[in-house]
This record gives C-alpha cells, structure tokens and sequence, in this order.
C-alpha cells in the first residue's frame, strides 16, 4: 500500500473549517482532524490543541508554500495574527495504517438542537422523534455542521423559515444549509460557491439526503436575478460587507436572511453594512465567540 502524507498546521481552533476548506481545495486531502488535550487524573498529560492534522495521499504542489500564501490571502481580508494562529506546519511520510479510515475516528453525531442532527455517511444513527438528519461527510467542504457559524445557520432556518418559502444560500460550501432548508420545508432551494470544486460535494451530499428540487452552481450574488423568501450568507465578516447589498437585491419584500461567519470582535463590521443597506435585524444569535444576525427586508 501506497504510503501517506500527514500534514500538521498549528492555527486557531475557531478557524479550523476555513483552513480545512483551504486544504480541500488545494491538495489531494481525504480527511481532516482537529486534534485535542489528553487528560487523566483531570490533569493534562499532553496537547495538540490547535494542530489540524491533514491527511493527504499525494504531493500535487508544495503545500507549505501554498498555505503560506493563503495565510496572507486571510491577512489581507482583515484577520488578524491572533485570529489565525501560528501556522506553524510540518509534512511527514506515513506508513499506510489504513489512513482513509483513521481520520474518520473522531467524528460521531453532532446535535445543533433537539431537531437537528448531523450524522456522519458512515455512522447508523436512528433519529428521535420529528427529528431532522443531515447525513454529510465531514471534512468533503466547508460547512460540515460542526462549526459554530453553520449551527448558527440551522438554527435561523429552524426558528424563521417557513414551509413553502424559497431560499439562497450563498457561498454554500457543502451545501448543508440549503439541504436543512428542504428538509424544513423550503418548496426550493439553491445554493452558489465562487469555488467549482465543492459544486460536485453539494450535489453529492443532495443525493445523499434525497432532497429534491435544489440547485447548486459555480455563481456568486451580484449575478443573481431572482428573489428569495430567505437568504442565508455564512461568509467571511469582511466580505458580508462588501457584498450585503448583493445580498439585499436577491431578498423578496419581508424576506429574511442569517448572516453568520462573523467573529463577536468583528461584528461593527458587518452591523455598518446591516444598517448602511436598511435592513432591520430581529436576532442576535451568539455561540462561544462567534455571532450571527438575521435581518428582515
């Protein structure tokens, strides 16, 4: 068996999808794993907190330079040294232990409330009563449901949107939320990335979750002609307030949209653009250090 590539890159854990996104989207990666603390005795024995491991089956590129240069690229969009963490990297050559599997360890069911469930594709979960299942492959796009910007979504679109209601979602990553969305009730959903890679992941994990009517394509929101009941934009702070009137063009008369991806430290940002655009926020929904609003037309 073929040998592996095992990827260390030390960042903050609030970043951790951005950074696994960066990786799928650039190298030859299988799995991503966030690694923790041990403890015994409640005394801690070791660390590797803030370590994303990146388990990748061939070299396509040297992915220390690509990171560095994606690291800036962050820099640039306003994220500050402390935001991204060290990135301090290290590449080794593994002795094949049936890798594709041991990324899959950690990951188990993830409850973002009482009626949402995330469940990873190779785990059997039975669902309790009225409860929705999203089956996904965590770690295959941004947006795997274990990031607290993508429960701040799915707790927006449980609590606000109604059945029948159409809706967007823009930068859709995995397309996670636009599945929730049908899976609440929306009569359409659709989804648009400015990254082609994830197209086909969304399309997949449709399948997977046997929604119909819902369309995802290579798109961005200033291109978007048609009008939605809902919107929902999980996006960098920074770019939600280049692009929040985009957003507001694409929303019917009452529509509302969630806005989330924004750190609390950073969320003046996006407030500007809230308030600049006339949109009226209903909610503010907090989870460890992160924010979301949701705004009505």
């Amino acid at each position: 068996m073929k040998n592996y590539f095992e990827l260390k890159i030390s960042i903050n854990p609030e970043i951790e999808e951005i950074v696994s996104d960066i990786c799928f989207s650039n190298f030859a990666c299988e799995g991503v794993v966030l690694a923790e603390e041990d403890w015994k005795d409640l005394e801690m024995t070791a660390t590797t907190r803030g370590t994303l491991k990146v388990f990748l089956t061939e070299l396509d590129s040297n992915p220390i330079e690509v990171l560095k240069t994606e690291r800036e690229i962050l820099k640039s969009r306003g994220f500050t040294e402390e935001e991204l963490g060290s990135w301090e990297i290290q590449l080794d050559e593994k002795e094949n232990q049936d890798w594709s599997k041991k990324w899959k360890e950690k990951w188990t069911v993830t409850h973002v409330t009482d009626r949402i469930a995330v469940v990873p594709s190779w785990l059997n979960y039975e669902p309790k009563e009225n409860e929705i299942t999203i089956t996904l492959d965590p770690g295959c796009a941004f947006g795997t449901g274990t990031h607290q910007t993508t429960q701040l979504c799915m707790k927006a679109i449980e609590k606000y949107l109604k059945k029948g209601d159409s809706i967007a979602d823009i930068g859709t990553g995995s397309g996670i939320l636009a599945i929730c969305a049908k899976k609440f009730g929306a009569s359409t959903a659709y989804g648009c990335d400015n990254d082609e890679t994830v197209i086909d992941v969304c399309i997949e994990n449709a399948e997977i979750n046997k929604v119909e009517d819902i369309v995802f394509e290579l798109n961005t929101a200033d291109k978007l002609t048609e009008k939605y009941d809902f919107v929902c934009a999980n996006i960098l702070h920074n770019v939600l307030a280049e692009i929040m009137g985009d957003l507001k063009n694409i929303m019917k008369p009452q529509a509302k949209m969630v806005l989330s991806g924004i750190l609390d430290e950073k969320k003046p940002v996006v407030l500007d653009a809230i308030h600049k655009h006339g949109l009226k926020i209903i909610e503010t929904i907090h989870q460890d250090q992160w924010v979301a609003f949701v705004v009505e037309n």
